[in-house]
């Protein structure tokens, strides 16, 4: 059950919103970690550890054993037995829940405060547990290993005082690489401290000259100093905007139209009940996603006046843009 060779299950008791297992191991002759010499038993101690929550939360009671050093010359009085395959040294958050906890953080984009909430601990103690593993795992020059598609993005982690809680202002790498089925990986490679084209290019360069060259297309948003580094770093791989950005653009484009062709027919902003004014949100919408009400309110919008035909062409070919990048293959998507 917990993966431990040496450990059994003595009781489950069920309670309202929580699994208590009590684990324990059986007796063996063990030494002294200071002099060697064969202790003797000194009882047990509980420790209560948290563990993966199932359909409820669960926490091992372990039925630690103690013992005590009869050699006159040893300083060590007495010490307690260690399962490293449980749990670490005066940790309460089993190893195997970390494990857990660092998947959620890595693929069901969980936070903190939610995995606390979950394993029914502080926000703290969850912290101390995992940030040693996520260390370790940041550390792991493996992960950028083949990526032969680099995508990069801005992100603001938070709108509060840098000097409360650190940079808001970071610097996103992505493996955008397809395996050999051509699923795209889609991976978070690193997170650095601002949003300019010298943090991209000093990560660049951090990598290594094999990285650089293995990078053949180089994603990015609009922004002149991503674009810089690029060219002064990756000058083998062909740039591209990336789909998301692409589509941002083009649904831009639909609205300035629609502002534009507004001004021009009414001789102001957009009010309420305006005809135009109306379906702004709709023209940012897919095609496909629109439900008959909304299909009904576009066509009225449209027909309301024949200048308004200039919003109607510029959102059917945001709307062809778009639908370049749902097609099943690249081959019909470029066609």
């Amino acid at each position: 059950m917990l993966g431990l060779p040496d450990g059994h299950v003595e009781r489950v008791d069920r309670r309202e919103g929580l699994l208590v297992v009590t684990v324990s191991t059986p007796a063996a002759p063990t030494g002294c970690p200071s002099c060697g010499v064969v202790a003797v038993g000194h009882g047990r101690r509980r420790r209560v550890l948290h563990d993966v929550p199932a359909t409820t939360r669960v926490r091992i009671v372990w039925r630690q054993r103690v013992w005590r050093c009869d050699e006159v010359g040893c300083a060590r009085r007495t010490f307690v037995e260690q399962l490293p395959g449980l749990v670490a040294r005066r940790g309460s958050i089993t190893n195997r829940a970390i494990g857990w906890a660092i998947g959620q953080l890595r693929r069901e984009h969980a936070t903190i405060a939610g995995l606390a909430r979950q394993l029914g601990t502080s926000w703290k103690t969850v912290w101390r547990a995992v940030e040693p593993e996520l260390e370790r795992l940041a550390a792991d020059e493996s992960r950028f290993e083949n990526v032969t598609t680099l995508g990069v993005d801005e992100h603001i982690c938070h709108h509060v005082d840098p000097r409360k809680r650190g940079p808001k202002e970071l610097t996103g790498m992505v493996d955008l690489s397809r395996d050999s089925t051509g699923k795209t990986r889609a991976r978070l490679l690193d997170l650095v401290p601002g949003r300019s084209g010298k943090a991209y290019a000093s990560w660049l360069a951090e990598r290594g000259e094999a990285f650089r060259r293995n990078v053949k297309v180089a994603a990015l948003d609009p922004f002149a100093g991503y674009k810089s580094a690029i060219d002064d770093k990756l000058e083998d791989a062909t740039a591209v905007l990336d789909a998301f950005h692409v589509v941002k653009l083009g649904t831009a484009a639909v609205d300035e139209v629609r502002r534009r062709v507004q001004q021009d027919t009414l001789g102001h902003r957009g009010r309420k009940g305006d005809p135009l004014y109306g379906i702004q949100t709709i023209l940012r919408a897919g095609a496909e996603n629109l439900t008959e009400k909304q299909r009904i309110r576009l066509a009225a919008a449209i027909e309301a006046d024949p200048a308004h035909d200039e919003v109607f062409v510029a959102w059917q070919c945001a709307q062809q843009l778009r639908s370049a990048y749902h097609q099943k293959d690249l081959a019909e998507g470029r066609r």
